[in-house]
């Protein structure tokens, strides 16, 4: 594989829309699930999308996976503590795969809270990339040790502002 691309926008003050792009040699990439839909728990285990999410200068933080057409969302209420399965849930999911690239593209439900305020987010964005011979390997934003941890604190490495009133 030669490189992953995302392109990232708020949806209002509660949503997100991703984009990944997966660049190189595809027949090497276990693909993701573009088969079978619904809430899948365990997809790190294999190629996956992921967003992690919370509001600059909170504790707190959303993680949300993404394998194909399968999806799942966990609320933490600290760095790995607290995880409980979160009411998030993708509006859209769209994937392909050609010529040398993997694509998904994700609208996400409601990340935040609509009664509270929309400050700046803090984002990680990763990959987990598992080969036709089962080695997996980590892309993020940020590798803040020297093992993968897109928990990390310092994962966050991505600050998304809130929109701009109309």
């Amino acid at each position: 594989m030669d490189r992953i691309e995302v392109q990232i926008e708020r949806l209002g003050e509660v949503g997100l829309k991703l984009r990944y792009q997966v660049f190189g040699d595809l027949d090497r990439i276990r693909p993701p699930d573009f088969e079978h839909a619904g809430r899948t728990d365990g997809l790190w285990r294999s190629t996956c999308f992921e967003a992690f999410v919370k509001p600059e200068g909170g504790e707190g933080y959303l993680e949300c996976n993404f394998a194909g057409l399968q999806w799942a969302a966990y609320r933490f209420s600290g760095y790995r503590e607290g995880m409980v399965e979160a009411a998030v849930e993708p509006c859209l999911i769209e994937g392909s795969a050609r010529d040398g690239w993997l694509s998904i593209e994700i609208e996400t439900g409601r990340l935040a809270r609509p009664d509270l305020p929309a400050p700046d987010w803090r984002i990680g964005l990763s990959a987990v990339i598992e080969d036709i011979d089962g080695g997996i390997s980590y892309w993020a934003l940020a590798h803040p040790s020297d093992k993968p941890d897109f928990h990390h604190p310092d994962s966050f490495a991505l600050t998304l502002p809130p929109l701009e009133p109309a």
